[in-house]
């Protein structure tokens, strides 16, 4: 099943293609539009309001608050140092924990942006397009490149 019995959406979730997801475990707030090719994993909350484009994923540990923009192709991480075995056996949950990430109200990230774990993205922070996000974003701020650097300070215009 493409959406698992336990997901919780909220009222006026909509999603376009249910067939074509892969949501279980999450939360997804009210009036927020999921898109095509999107996994949502377990323990992950989605706010109100927000808008996840397609064959996006995000990850177990992941919160993203309120109205925010999550552009096609974007990659959430939970994991600082990923590895497929331990001691030669494959590994399991328990070898590892997730390390949480935030992504703060209002904030908008662009299309094949990778955001790696731990970091916070601030209220109304905008990440480039391709990004690699290494570090905190703090709040109206604008962030890009590879490692994504601070390009635009909070209030100024382009």
């Amino acid at each position: 099943m493409p959406i698992a019995p336990d997901v919780r959406l909220g009222h006026h979730v909509r999603i376009p293609h249910p067939d074509l997801v892969n949501l279980y475990g999450c939360a997804v707030g009210d009036d927020t539009k999921i898109g095509a090719f999107v996994e949502i994993q377990k323990n992950a909350t989605i706010g109100a309001r927000c808008k996840v484009s397609s064959h996006t994923f995000i990850c177990e540990g992941v919160t993203i608050e309120d109205e925010v923009f999550v552009g096609h192709g974007v990659m959430f991480i939970n994991d600082r140092y990923p590895r497929a075995t331990v001691a030669g056996r494959p590994q399991t949950e328990a070898d590892w924990q997730v390390v949480p990430t935030r992504v703060g109200r209002g904030a908008s990230i662009g299309s094949g942006a990778v955001v790696l774990c731990g970091v916070t993205i601030g209220e109304r922070a905008m990440v480039g397009a391709g990004a690699v996000v290494t570090r905190d974003v703090p709040e109206g701020t604008t962030v890009a490149g590879v490692p994504a650097r601070l390009r635009r300070g909070e209030g100024e215009r382009s």
